[in-house]
């Protein structure tokens, strides 16, 4: 049976898992992904895999490099929308709201990394853009990172304060068995 909400995976390629990423949070959070999507795949739900393909030569994410490609984990099926990007929001410069309206997908359950960073940036955009969204908290990691005062900021830090940017403004932060709840 189809299920009207789509489950959106952000950035889950192999260079998010190395080491030179950075300290992160979440470290249950591919599992988490893992379970989400098999739960999708159980009840024939939409699934959209985004990818980053970056511009910039040093870039984990540079194309023509092992970083770029989907862990093995999250290898998108045949059926399953793949989404390339070059910037961190995932409407910019894509067919993902075009895709989106075409078949009458207005819910997105969302997921992936970072959390401040391409999650945020394309939950912003779906807020604005009229769709229903959903964070999964557990589901999603960031990385330590200085603010903008020269203060280093942990993972959890980073994370946290992302999710109270979107949280009521641009979606609704929810927890992994909210989200299994979403397609019952």
């Amino acid at each position: 049976m189809f299920k009207p909400i789509v489950l959106m995976i952000i950035d889950m390629q192999q260079c998010m898992s190395w080491p030179q990423a950075g300290q992160r949070n979440n470290p249950n959070a591919e599992h988490e992904i893992a379970e989400l999507l098999a739960h999708w795949r159980a009840n024939h739900a939409p699934i959209v895999h985004v990818r980053h393909l970056s511009t910039e030569p040093e870039s984990l994410f540079w194309p023509d490099q092992e970083g770029v490609l989907f862990q093995d984990a999250f290898q998108p099926l045949a059926d399953e929308k793949i989404i390339e990007k070059s910037v961190p929001d995932a409407f910019i410069y894509s067919d993902l709201e075009v895709w989106l309206r075409e078949q009458d997908l207005q819910t997105l359950v969302v997921v992936g990394v970072s959390t401040n960073n391409s999650v945020e940036s394309t939950v912003r955009s779906a807020g604005n853009l009229g769709f229903t969204s959903y964070v999964v908290d557990s589901a999603c990691f960031a990385f330590e990172k200085d603010d903008f005062f020269g203060q280093s900021r942990s993972a959890d830090e980073v994370h946290a304060m992302s999710l109270a940017n979107l949280h009521g403004e641009y979606a609704t932060v929810i927890s992994q068995d909210e989200a299994f709840a979403l397609l019952l």
